[in-house]
């Protein structure tokens, strides 16, 4: 593992249906010794049963937490930073879901509408220009809500397996430049 991970502790917080085994975040949670959020329905998902599950997972870390985030995923670390924040050290949140579109399945109506406000520790999103779950507006305006700092991939899909994210390496950049504005936080808030 490398040396800029092994300060935190990673929970891996999938999206809707959950990630399968072939998905970039189960090949993340194997090379970072990652903990998955074990929500108990995957496929009608509740926010109070994610937002638990994430509590659980969050209590049984024993460094700085950082959520690794898809999808779902996202909206559930805004809700629970609205609630919790203070206990993550940080979130990448990759291809959040727009849980405020007018075509959003049923299933997702209870992560809506999301909390208002910035998160309260350093957040990167990574989007997608073609993502089918969020427009790039949308994916902007969920960036700039959560004063995280926002990168593009191009013809990205929903950055999941359907669009050949599988092991997704280059995906671990951003987890380093995550580290790095968490690190150069920590003194301000520090002295705060």
């Amino acid at each position: 593992m490398h040396a800029d991970f092994a300060a935190f502790d990673f929970i891996i917080q999938p999206g809707w249906n959950n990630s399968p085994p072939e998905h970039w975040q189960s090949h993340w949670q194997q090379l970072l010794a990652a903990q998955r959020v074990g929500n108990h329905e995957w496929f009608a998902p509740q926010l109070h049963d994610w937002l638990q599950a994430l509590e659980a997972a969050v209590a049984a870390a024993s460094k700085p937490v950082i959520v690794i985030a898809h999808s779902l995923g996202c909206a559930t670390v805004a809700h629970y930073a609205a609630r919790h924040g203070k206990r993550l050290a940080g979130a990448l949140l990759v291809a959040p879901a727009d849980v405020e579109r007018a075509s959003a399945p049923a299933q997702l109506q209870p992560f809506a509408p999301l909390p208002d406000g910035p998160l309260p520790f350093p957040s990167l999103v990574v989007a997608s220009d073609n993502d089918p779950f969020s427009l790039p507006l949308r994916s902007v305006r969920m960036a700039t809500r959560w004063h995280s700092r926002l990168y593009w991939l191009p013809r990205a899909g929903h950055i999941n397996v359907a669009s050949g994210h599988q092991r997704w390496e280059q995906g671990l950049d951003y987890l380093h430049e995550l580290i790095a504005e968490i690190r150069a936080a920590a003194p301000q808030a520090a002295s705060a």
